[in-house]
């Protein structure tokens, strides 16, 4: 009885708790914000098959504003949709589609967020559009050569609102060796392209800018991915981004709101599947086949039922095979089955047409010919194009060479120098190339400022140190000039000799040159040396001994800048110089004189071009020359050149070349033996000692000038 009461009390609680959560849900639903119950919903998903094409109707419960972002894969082959603010109302999670290319789709709902996702049967590309309360994508399938040789993909188109960014570029390594480049996009319309080019996997992010922060190239082969390395630069108006692997890989990409990965997996060897040969690879479903000396026309019906493709058989295709195929991709086994019996098929579209190779290039053939007729009765048309950016002129160097031909034979070419105006007479389709080609060439050239700086430093030191040194001897008449006179300093002797008062004869004695030493120190660039005099002389003014030490002294710096600018565009020649022309004579046939210049200039001839990455390889000559010392023909040209090619960083700095001198000379005259002498021996040499040292460096810095900068 104890037990019955308190099993009836538990009951009544979970009640008493149920009716209060309903309570509490019912308060929830009636306080939600207006915002949720605007939101959208998918209620319906159908498909229906037209011709080649596949339309599929989503039904949405309130008329969708925009289409939502999807993006597709190839392997295997799906598209995804992401649709914003919706729930799903379908009532299931999986729908089998009975028609078309799909064969199922799943909804995924996480937060307020769905995602619908359709698996296909092969590759298709997608085009969205809204038709009230419904989307409707076109499904059509993707051109044969591009679906064999790489995946295919489709994302977000440029929405043209305004310009994109990317905001970082990451590395990242899956578990099972793949490796991931993740590139986070300033918002989710940023137009997509990507294709796989050669061994490369080229990314371009349409109408975005890429900070130059994120213009590099990273190495990431250490992390043992099939990715060995990412360069990401400025591509026109577009970001580009190359992924370099190497190996045996495939590559899948996705979108998730702004962030954008490329994931690139290794391909493991499989040892029950069959060797790939020389073709780039099989991505068909696997199949098995065992056959006993079957109907060729037979097994490549067997083949149509599987993939679901139309199969058109010449009538001279004949013959039995025996095979085994086990868990082979399709379109291997189908390319095996046509080796074996000397057969080749030509696919357009869902549509496949096998016959033996000779039919098919015999038609082939046939059919070129026929259109080279075609082109020879096709009649003309005539389109004017007008030229915003390139010259007439170089166009019609393109579109008329004859090595080289763009136009038909037929085709001509005339240019308005005036109106910058190309009048091309052609063929439909040669007028459609020439328009394409002009789209390509006719686009604004981007340009390059270049700052060169030449520095030119020099320290020039001098020192000479002199001495004379003379002996004089007078024999004068008793008390004439005893004990008087004065004698001067300048190493010469004895200049003035004054009598005593009441002296017999008045007037001015000169002595001769009595050095018998004579080393004094030379001038320095013009300048005099000082000089420090000492006279010897007896009471009786009879003997002189004369010293003087003579001695200057030179330090001198200098320094000389010289900062030539110019701007010019990619790939174009500039020159800027500065300078004096000098002139001198010239002898002419008729044996006259003419006068002719030479130029002692400052001057910059540099050609820039723009590398993919945004880099800059300049061809770069340099030359400071300045006029030099006066000789009997004319002044001389003291040259300095550096010409180079050489890749500098956009905005970076280099040196392109520079040169050093150190001159140095010790300079010693002496009296042999008397030199020698210690201290002494001072008196009868002099010495002159020379350092100078000259350095020139050449600088040059590019930077490519932005729209943005150009405006100002």
């Amino acid at each position: 009885m104890t037990t019955t009461l308190r099993n009836a009390g538990s009951a009544a609680r979970a009640t008493a708790r149920a009716a209060v959560a309903a309570l509490f849900a019912c308060v929830a639903v009636l306080s939600a914000p207006a915002a949720l119950a605007q939101a959208n919903s998918i209620e319906s998903v159908t498909s229906v098959q037209q011709g080649s094409t596949t339309y599929l109707r989503i039904g949405m419960k309130n008329p969708p504003t925009t289409a939502p972002a999807g993006f597709s894969v190839s392997n295997p082959p799906r598209i995804a949709f992401d649709f914003v603010n919706t729930d799903n109302r379908v009532g299931k999670n999986s729908l089998e589609l009975p028609q078309g290319d799909v064969r199922s789709v799943a909804i995924v709902q996480s937060g307020d967020r769905a995602r619908l996702v359709l698996n296909l049967k092969r590759p298709l590309s997608y085009n969205t559009s809204i038709d009230g309360n419904a989307l409707t994508v076109a499904l059509e399938p993707v051109a044969a050569a591009g679906a064999a040789a790489s995946p295919a993909y489709s994302f977000a188109k440029p929405d043209g609102k305004g310009t994109h960014s990317l905001r970082d570029i990451d590395f990242r390594r899956g578990k099972d060796g793949e490796g991931r480049v993740v590139v986070d996009l300033s918002d989710p319309g940023v137009g997509v392209d990507i294709r796989q080019q050669g061994q490369t996997i080229v990314v371009d992010f349409l109408n975005a800018s890429l900070p130059e922060n994120l213009r590099r190239r990273l190495d990431v082969g250490d992390f043992g991915t099939p990715i060995t390395a990412v360069r990401a630069f400025q591509q026109g108006d577009n970001a580009r981004l190359v992924i370099e692997p190497h190996g045996e890989w495939e590559h899948n990409a996705y979108q998730s709101d702004t962030q954008f990965v490329v994931e690139v997996k290794p391909l493991r060897p499989d040892p029950s599947r069959l060797a790939r040969g020389m073709q780039p690879g099989y991505r068909g479903e696997k199949l098995s086949l065992n056959f006993q000396s079957i109907d060729i026309r037979a097994l490549l019906q067997v083949i149509a039922d599987f993939t679901n493709l139309n199969i058109v058989t010449s009538d001279s295709v004949s013959g039995n095979l025996t095979l085994r195929l086990k868990d082979v991709p399709w379109d291997q086994a189908l390319d095996i089955i046509l080796q074996s019996k000397g057969l080749d098929m030509r696919k357009n579209g869902n549509v496949i047409m096998v016959a033996p190779r000779d039919e098919i290039a015999a038609k082939e053939k046939l059919d070129l010919e026929s259109r080279a007729q075609i082109s020879e009765i096709e009649p003309l048309r005539t389109e004017t194009f007008q030229l915003n950016y390139q010259k007439a002129d170089a166009l019609h160097k393109l579109l008329a060479n004859d090595k080289q031909r763009v136009l038909s034979k037929r085709g001509s070419v005339v240019v308005d120098e005036r109106t910058n105006k190309v009048f091309v007479q052609d063929t439909v389709s040669r007028l459609e190339e020439v328009r394409k080609i002009i789209a390509q060439v006719d686009v604004p050239v981007r340009q390059v400022l270049i700052e060169a700086r030449i520095v030119e430093a020099d320290d020039r030191f001098s020192r000479n140190l002199g001495v004379r040194l003379g002996f004089n001897r007078i024999n004068a008449p008793a008390g004439s000039f005893a004990g008087q006179g004065t004698i001067s300093g300048n190493l010469q002797g004895v200049h003035d000799l004054t009598p005593l008062p009441g002296a017999v004869g008045t007037g001015t004695t000169a002595l001769a040159n009595t050095n018998f030493v004579n080393l004094p120190a030379a001038n320095i660039s013009g300048v005099n040396p000082s000089t420090f005099a000492i006279s010897l002389f007896n009471s009786s003014l009879t003997r002189f001994l004369n010293l003087e030490l003579s001695a200057l002294e030179a330090d001198q710096r200098g320094k000389v800048v010289s900062s030539p600018r110019v701007l010019t565009a990619d790939q174009g020649k500039a020159i800027i110089e500065q300078g004096t022309e000098l002139p001198y004579q010239q002898a002419t046939s008729s044996g006259a004189t003419a006068i002719q210049f030479r130029k002692a200039n400052l001057k910059l001839e540099v050609t820039p071009q723009i590398t993919p990455e945004g880099n800059v390889i300049l061809a770069v000559e340099v030359n400071r020359d300045a006029v030099g010392q006066l000789t009997p023909a004319g002044f001389a040209i003291d040259t300095r050149r550096v010409q180079t090619q050489v890749l500098v960083e956009n905005g970076g700095t280099v040196v392109i070349g520079g040169i050093y001198e150190q001159f140095e000379r010790d300079n010693v005259n002496k009296v042999p033996l008397l030199g020698d002498l210690p201290i002494v021996g001072a008196a009868f040499r002099n010495s002159s000692r020379t350092n100078n040292r000259t350095e020139l460096l050449v600088f040059l810095t590019p930077r490519v000038v932005t729209d943005t900068a150009m405006a100002r």
